[in-house]
């Protein structure tokens, strides 16, 4: 009697094994068939996202460069200026080739000029320093509030489509709504994700261009102090 009542014990075990397999099988899919659910304004969210990829790698290694130099660098430079080696000074920046560097050395051209001039003249190069490293950035801006809003356009037009859908087939089961939004939705979700990474990488990028200007205006102090004072008193 036991082993009678083993079969259709194991058989339904099976069954049930098999069915929840096939249930798997079916709803698992990839992560992009997962995103080209979210409908056509994905195509453009992909793309904002490709080039803020692009965009910040780019922008990181060039302003990485710039902003990085010797820290004894203005140490060498004013001891350099206060015995009055300006060939020394010019090669040592000229070795440098930083935006700091660059800015200095704008200075040093400009020795025997008045000091309001020399001044301005490093200032200004160093502005135009800043708006090259500042190059795209403004891109990462606009894509951050672009891509929100290109998702959230996405949902309500698929939103739109479900209502409209439902009005012709009269079928309002949950089933029907909720598998058609969830699949609206990811064009919010992901607009949401490209605009945080866009938003993020902007103020980042621009933080360190601040500790760069930061740098140089002290630079520049120092540079004026040792041209003006070159005994160091």
């Amino acid at each position: 009697m036991l082993t009678f009542l083993q079969v259709p014990v194991n058989a339904v075990t099976d069954a049930a094994t098999n069915l929840a397999e096939t249930t798997t099988q079916q709803t698992e899919i990839s992560a992009l068939d997962f995103v080209l659910k979210g409908g056509v304004f994905m195509i453009p969210i992909i793309l904002l996202l490709l080039y803020t990829i692009y965009v910040s790698i780019e922008r990181y290694l060039y302003i990485s460069k710039e902003t990085k130099s010797n820290k004894n660098l203005m140490g060498n430079v004013v001891a350099l200026l206060q015995t009055g080696q300006l060939d020394s000074v010019k090669m040592t920046l000229d070795n440098e080739d930083s935006a700091i560097s660059r800015v200095i050395k704008e200075g040093t051209m400009s020795i025997g000029r008045p000091i309001s001039e020399i001044e301005s003249n490093m200032e200004r190069v160093a502005t135009i320093e800043i708006g090259t490293m500042e190059k795209k950035l403004s891109h990462l801006g606009l894509i951050a509030g672009i891509a929100p809003t290109l998702g959230f356009v996405g949902t309500i037009l698929g939103v739109i489509k479900i209502f409209y859908n439902i009005s012709i087939s009269e079928d309002i089961s949950i089933s029907n709504i909720s598998g058609g939004l969830y699949e609206k939705m990811i064009s919010s979700g992901s607009g949401l994700v490209v605009g945080i990474i866009a938003y993020a990488v902007y103020h980042l990028m621009n933080s360190s261009i601040d500790n760069y200007l930061l740098k140089t205006q002290k630079a520049i102090l120092d540079f004026i102090n040792a041209i003006q004072r070159p005994n160091g008193n």
